[in-house]
């Protein structure tokens, strides 16, 4: 079945593109200063499942014959992404980063902001020195929708409740705005029209949206998200996600008030925690969320009727499935 692929054979049509991005990456964020350039190495150490710059590549893929010109908005999209995860660390006070140290717990906070606005420079100049104006549009775009959603995350983090509209205003910005760019810039560098741009945008902001939901679906089901949090960890975190949201709305008032009471409490304990989850399993939230996911991915496929059958399309299609049914 294609929702059983991995991300590893999703991303094969580009396996070629993908290897020869890793030099090209390498060179755009090299420095002459030592301490930076030592930092930029460990990064390179870091770097994950190298998803984004595969959406960027399948989707010009998609459109006409990949060129150098999708190369330069990968590399974009992933040195500005690169920044937010520096600087999201200092903000967070995270200690790790996929497994390794985090730049904040080995080299210290200053040296972390400065670390992430030389990274985010580096992806403006990738643009500019290669003429590539409208990515700077949508990328731009892209970090203050980021910066927003994570502000707006933050101020709600105070309070006591969260509706579903802000939620998904919140993993909007904060998530769907990332891979929708990947997808819109991965369009632009085919020079593909404005319907299947807009339809390769469109596309990536449904997936996006479907990927954050299944995500806090494993927080109240799995071992660890795709994201490398343990089980539990937005509970902790005092963060409101939409399996909560909808069994709120599904429980009785005052269990529901409590319930949230718990979540925003100070120091919730493990027992704590799973009260919480089976308060969402009883009342059919982790359920409905997963039910949205399904219906945001089923939305997402429409966007891709625009264009011919490939290998391109039907990985985009396989990607997907992947994002909304990837295991415990």
């Amino acid at each position: 079945m294609a929702s059983e692929r991995t991300l590893l054979e999703i991303s094969a049509p580009v396996a070629d593109e993908l290897d020869r991005f890793e030099p090209f990456m390498r060179e755009q964020m090299r420095s002459r200063t030592a301490l930076l350039d030592t930092v930029v190495r460990y990064i390179m150490k870091q770097r994950g499942k190298r998803v984004r710059p595969a959406l960027v590549f399948l989707s010009a893929g998609l459109c006409a014959p990949i060129t150098e010109r999708a190369f330069v908005g990968a590399a974009m999209v992933e040195l500005l992404h690169t920044a937010t995860l520096v600087h999201d660390d200092v903000v967070d006070q995270s200690e790790e980063r996929r497994g390794m140290a985090s730049i904040n717990a080995v080299w210290k906070n200053k040296i972390s902001v400065l670390v992430g606005d030389y990274l985010l420079s580096r992806g403006l100049l990738v643009a500019v020195n290669n003429n590539e104006f409208d990515y700077l549009k949508i990328t731009s775009d892209a970090v203050r929708r980021m910066s927003e959603g994570e502000l707006l995350q933050l101020q709600k983090k105070r309070q006591k409740r969260l509706d579903e509209e802000t939620y998904f205003r919140i993993i909007s910005d904060k998530t769907a705005s990332l891979i929708s760019t990947c997808c819109e810039v991965g369009a632009v560098s085919s020079g593909v029209d404005t319907e299947r741009r807009t339809a390769l945008r469109s596309y990536g902001e449904l997936v996006g949206l479907a990927f954050q939901i299944r995500d806090d679906v494993l927080d109240y089901v799995g071992r660890h998200t795709l994201l490398g949090k343990p089980i539990g960890a937005d509970i902790r975190d005092q963060k409101i996600t939409l399996p909560l949201i909808y069994a709120c709305a599904n429980a009785p008032k005052s269990e529901a008030k409590s319930t949230i009471a718990k979540v925003k409490g100070r120091g919730i304990t493990s027992a704590g925690v799973q009260e919480v989850i089976r308060f969402a399993q009883q009342y059919e939230g982790i359920e409905a969320a997963q039910r949205k996911a399904l219906e945001l991915r089923d939305e997402a496929l429409k966007h891709l009727e625009v264009f011919d059958d490939s290998v391109y399309k039907t990985s985009l299609r396989d990607f997907a499935n992947f994002v909304v049914v990837r295991p415990k």
